[in-house]
């Protein structure tokens, strides 16, 4: 329980905050393995939501810059990864 005005403020902030980011992490939890579920055929504008929406993501504090760079990169290398491998 908060001792003043200030810190109940502060309290119903960071409960209001945590519930968007566990929001938009579960989404990008969630359209990451349907990508990555989906092997036989790639869907590039699920590829390119995905992208946007880490991009929001770490625009808005949500996951680190440098996190949302490293997500990216790996999906590019998967992406690149696959044909290759369909191929063999």
């Amino acid at each position: 329980m908060a001792n003043s005005k200030s810190a109940a403020k502060r309290s119903r902030q960071t409960a209001t905050r945590s519930l968007r980011n566990r929001s938009v992490l579960t989404r990008l939890r969630k359209m990451n393995k349907a990508i990555a579920s989906n092997t036989a055929e790639k869907d590039q504008t699920a590829e390119r939501a995905l992208i946007s929406a880490v991009d929001k993501a770490a625009k808005r504090g949500m996951i680190h810059r440098n996190a949302a760079n490293r997500r990216k990169a790996r999906l590019n290398k998967a992406r690149t990864a696959a044909p290759s491998t369909a191929a063999a």
